[in-house]
């Protein structure tokens, strides 16, 4: 009995995914909760499992294809001896996979045409290769043969593998092959007229930069920013990490810069509660919120994410340390589930790896404000009339003017500066 998967709606609303590469083919067999395929949303990639037990039919969706929620992507054969084969085609699937209760269709969707024939998929796992995967055709010809890991990197490049000759075995299209294709051609001998047009690479535009251009540009044009700056001695709690790093406590946790700034920006945040908070023009409200939901910004592979610490402001200085490391990790490794990524009430920005003395960062929709970390560097700094070397950042803080007055943000600014400057304030607040 084949049973159609239709895409689900991975969290938070979202209404299309783009399909990046299958783990299964046709005729192999698959087991409930087994992954079938990852996917990529707006907000995160996330592994696909499938709900019945069985054989796969047909793949509906080639990689690179972005989709609808609802729509099928692939056909099982359950055989009839399960129970969701034993299900009437309107009854509800069983949530087997944690998304939801899935409605049975009675008539295959058709298929949508892909999004862009160059599109490749990305594999999950570089190594070890996999078998290479099978050609699907396309509109403008056969995609060779190629391992998942050649086509991400041809995906990467920006080569269209139907272009590429294969030197493998079979046709196979190996890395060299794909990195021949993308080598800039060789530069002109003096007095050769020179080529009339360059190099041009086009990507569609979608997934993470996709949600991206649609926030930032949103909250540019919604939100009335006003941005401040602050120079900030921070040598003193350069010290104090220091300190703690030789501590039992501290031994085994990543302590960092950005944790004493989180710290700082959830205690100046209670003195200072316009900046955790909301605009809700439809129903004519600012929303304050209890707890700051701290988003941080971080560059992956995939773009620009802002996953979230819950409730950072109950969290003690080791804990924020902890929960930093944790969600970097996961960032970087594209595991960053899409319910992390939403809810947030204030975010930072760490412009400071990049060697970045400041910014103007763009509010991140639905909050009021957002603070970018500079790089820390020594730098001249007058301490008690007298010229010192100390160790110094520059803040900028960025705040929604119609949730935030001045006032208000330079209050925070320069509580958040304090913090930094003396670390024994926090005992008196």
């Amino acid at each position: 009995m084949l049973r159609e998967f239709t895409m689900p709606d991975v969290g938070e609303g979202l209404t299309e995914a783009e399909i990046v590469t299958w783990q299964v083919g046709p005729g192999d067999p698959v087991t409930v909760n087994q992954v079938i395929c990852e996917i990529e949303t707006a907000k995160a990639a996330v592994e696909l499992p499938c709900p019945w037990a069985g054989t796969v039919g047909e793949l509906l969706v080639q990689p690179g294809e972005t989709i609808e929620v609802g729509t099928p992507i692939i056909t099982i054969d359950t055989g009839g001896g399960s129970a969701a084969a034993k299900a009437g085609d309107d009854e509800a699937v069983p949530n087997l996979v944690g998304y939801g209760p899935r409605q049975a269709s009675a008539s295959r969707r058709p298929r949508r045409a892909p999004a862009s024939a160059a599109a490749a998929p990305v594999a999950a796992e570089p190594e070890p290769d996999p078998e290479p995967d099978p050609a699907p055709e396309h509109s403008g010809g056969a995609v060779p043969l190629a391992k998942p890991p050649v086509r991400k990197l041809a995906k990467d490049l920006g080569v269209d593998l139907r272009s590429v000759n294969g030197s493998g075995e079979g046709g196979v299209v190996t890395r060299a092959d794909v990195e021949a294709a993308a080598a800039p051609p060789p530069a002109a001998a003096p007095g050769a007229p020179a080529p009339s047009v360059g190099g041009v690479r086009r990507e569609p535009i979608r997934g993470v930069r996709k949600a991206t251009a649609a926030a930032v540009t949103g909250s540019a044009f919604t939100a009335p920013h006003v941005t401040e700056f602050l120079a900030v001695d921070i040598t003193a709690t350069m010290e104090l990490r220091d300190r703690l790093r030789g501590t039992r406590e501290y031994s085994e946790v990543k302590l960092t810069p950005l944790a004493f700034v989180a710290k700082a920006v959830c205690l100046a945040a209670k003195r200072t509660p316009d900046v955790n908070a909301s605009w809700d023009e439809p129903a004519g409200e600012i929303v304050y919120y209890d707890r700051v939901q701290l988003g941080i910004a971080a560059a992956t592979p995939r773009g620009l994410i802002v996953p979230k610490i819950r409730d950072a402001d109950t969290l003690s200085l080791r804990e924020l340390a902890g929960a930093l490391a944790d969600l970097t990790a996961t960032a970087r490794a594209g595991k960053t589930a899409p319910a992390d990524l939403v809810g947030g009430t204030f975010s930072i920005t760490n412009v400071g790896v990049f060697g970045v003395d400041a910014g103007t960062p763009i509010i991140n929709p639905g909050e009021a404000a957002i603070l970018a970390v500079g790089a820390i560097k020594p730098m001249p700094w007058v301490v008690d009339g007298e010229l010192a070397v100390r160790t110094v950042c520059q803040l900028a803080l960025s705040f929604d003017h119609r949730l935030v007055d001045g006032e208000q943000g330079s209050r925070f600014l320069a509580d958040v500066g304090a913090l930094l400057t003396d670390p024994g304030l926090a005992l008196t607040w």
